[in-house]
Order: C-alpha cells, then sequence, then structure tokens
C-alpha cells in the first residue's frame, strides 16, 4: 500500500504487503503503484543515495531485508534537466501524446548524442519540440528512447514522454511483442529453393517463402563499429525473417524484414550474412554490384551509387503503455528509395 503525501517536498509512503521479496529494492518495486512509475533501477538509485527513509532514518543497502507491515519514505526529487541542449531541427510526428511521440526518422539523423554526434540528433530535437511536456525518465527531463535505428535508415520510431510510458514500452520490446517491419533492397533474390541458401548456417524456411535467420550477434573482433554473426551461444540470440515482396529477376529484390530480436545492425548483418546484402551497406554489403545488364544502365548506376543502406522502418505497432490501445503506425518508402524501385522496374 502507498500515499503520497502533498506537504513539502513530494513523498511516497510504502507499506510492505504480505509476503514481501527477500530485499528491500524488490519489495519496493512491487509495493510501489505502477502510476508512481518508478522502475527497480531508479529505486536502486533513490536507495543509494539516501532518498528511501525508514522511521526518518536513510536505508542504504538495496538487499536490506523487509518484513510486512514496515513503512517506507520515499523522496521523490523533481526530474533534473538533461544535459543535451534543445534544438529546433524539423519533425515529421505522426502521433502524440502526454507519454509518447511516434517520429518518422529521415536519413541522416541519429538517435542519441554520442561523443562524435554531441548535436543535431533525435533527442536534440525531442528536446525543443516536447519542452516542459517532458514529466522525466529516471529522473531526468528527456524523451525515453527505447529502440534505434541507424542513421542512415529511415522510418518509424517510438519514444516514450513519461516514466510511465517508458517502462511499458521496454517490456513490449523486452518481450518481443512490438511489431517491427523493414523494407529493404537486397542484392540477389532469396529463394527457398537454392540450395546455397539452405546450405547457410542459422538459416530455415518457414511456409509462405519466409527466409528464417537465427545467429548469435556480437562486436566484431577487429572492426568495433561493426557487429559480426557468432555461434555457440555467444554473442546475443537475434532472430530476423524476410519475404520477398517483389523481385528483379536475379539481380535484386524489394524484401520485407521483421525483427524478433532488435539487436545492432540485426538485418543488415543477417542479409549479409544469408547472401542477401542491402544495396548501398558500406559497411556489410560487400564488394557486390548490379549488373547493367541485368537491370539496365540507370537502375545499376543509381543501385551501385545509392548513398546509404536501402532499409526503411515501415511499420511500427505496439500497445500504448497506458491507455491499453493497440496502436499501429506505417511510413510509406522514402522518395530514394522509391525512385531506386521504380528504376529497377525500367520506369523512368
Amino acid at each position: 500500500m502507498s500515499d503520497l503525501s502533498e506537504e513539502g517536498a513530494p513523498t511516497l509512503t510504502v507499506t510492505i504487503g504480505e509476503n514481501p521479496p527477500d530485499r528491500l529494492d524488490k519489495a519496493l518495486a512491487r509495493e510501489v503503484p505502477e502510476e508512481v512509475a518508478l522502475s527497480r533501477s531508479r529505486l536502486m538509485k533513490m536507495i543509494a543515495e539516501g532518498d528511501v527513509l525508514k522511521d526518518g532514518a536513510p536505508v542504504t543497502d538495496p538487499k536490506a531485508k523487509v518484513a510486512e507491515g514496515e513503512e517506507y519514505t520515499l523522496q521523490l526529487a523533481p526530474a533534473e534537466e538533461y544535459h543535451a541542449r534543445p534544438e529546433a531541427i524539423p519533425l515529421t510526428i505522426l502521433y502524440e501524446d502526454a507519454d509518447l511521440i511516434v517520429i518518422d526518422k529521415p536519413a541522416g539523423m541519429v538517435v542519441h548524442p554520442a561523443p562524435g554526434t554531441p548535436s543535431g540528433t533525435l533527442v536534440n530535437a525531442l528536446l525543443h519540440h516536447c519542452g516542459d511536456t517532458l514529466s522525466g525518465i529516471g529522473g531526468e527531463k528527456r524523451p525515453g528512447i527505447v529502440h534505434r535505428i541507424d542513421k542512415d535508415t529511415t522510418g518509424l520510431l517510438v519514444v516514450a514522454k513519461s516514466d510511465r510510458a517508458h517502462h511499458g514500452l521496454a517490456k513490449q520490446f523486452e518481450q518481443h511483442s512490438v511489431n517491427r517491419h523493414y523494407i529493404a533492397l537486397v542484392h540477389g533474390r532469396p529463394d527457398a529453393a537454392d540450395p546455397r541458401l539452405r546450405g547457410t548456417k542459422g538459416v530455415t524456411f518457414e511456409s509462405g517463402g519466409i527466409v528464417r535467420i537465427a545467429t548469435g550477434l556480437a562486436r566484431h573482433k577487429t572492426d568495433r563499429q561493426r557487429q559480426a554473426v557468432v555461434w555457440d551461444g555467444a554473442g546475443r540470440h537475434a532472430v530476423t525473417r524476410a519475404r520477398v515482396v517483389e523481385s528483379y529477376g536475379d539481380a535484386a529484390a524489394l524484401v520485407d524484414c521483421w525483427l524478433e530480436t532488435g539487436r545492432t545492425h540485426q538485418i543488415r548483418v543477417h542479409m549479409a550474412h544469408a547472401g542477401h546484402g542491402l544495396l548501398g551497406d558500406q559497411t556489410y554489403g560487400g564488394r557486390r554490384r548490379l549488373s547493367p545488364k541485368l537491370v539496365g544502365d540507370r537502375a545499376a548506376a543509381m543501385g551501385n551509387g545509392f548513398p546509404r543502406q536501402a532499409l526503411h522502418a515501415a511499420t511500427l505497432g505496439f500497445v500504448h503503455p497506458v491507455t491499453g490501445e493497440e496502436m499501429e503506425f506505417e511510413s510509406p518508402l522514402p522518395p530514394d528509395m522509391e525512385e531506386l524501385v521504380n528504376a529497377l522496374h525500367g520506369q523512368a
């Protein structure tokens, strides 16, 4: 049970219920009301900083034993300003409410600030756009990034604006219940009848022409900017499914890829492992090139000179973490991929 105090600094009084977990952080995570949206990691930080009190004295050991009926007071500090600065960068917004926002990201935009890209990111843009509507994620006034897409991949992202949405969305991604479909242009035509593809380790086939790729993924041993397929339980388990939407002879194909897991560069690495690297992918695409004899001069020139990996996050479906509403969003192919598809069709 719990009670919110309105006197002085905001506090939360939590009463330990029946059959509590064996340690304080777990017990508080169970008893804190869901609408308060305090994750276990946030609670552990509060314990370490002396913001959890019993009989007026701080309890700083997250492993401390608890008993039914004990009362703990949690001092809820207001959310701090985030270190990244707001920037007035235009955004394509498909949906927004008090808890989350759905963005259609352009190519060239990094999602989160990093040492090499401290500005111009989606987070910088969201800090400016959302302003004071950010209620705080993990004690900071910032957007909650629950998934990412690569800098040069276009398409859909959902971002949390509140702690409760952040927890709910993160749980759905962790449980692999989010519906994410990507459209890719790849070299060659993935075909279940291809003996080479059938002999590729980690590749199996499902009904309806679906190719399933299951491997471990880990950082490349010599190039830390890349991911690599690994085996024997090494790396993080990753599963991608792919289905050909249309093919351009045997030279290239438009492929629908969907994720069971969401690892860094997953689709790009898995399609390259299957022998069907993405057009324009300078990291994983290898030296393969489109032949003018197979697709025509214009399509070959466009495909071989495509300035980014031809990958677009086209569909995003999830359950709203606060309202429970089932939501699904779609984004059409961006103009550069649409133009390349038209060229592969032989259209001017």
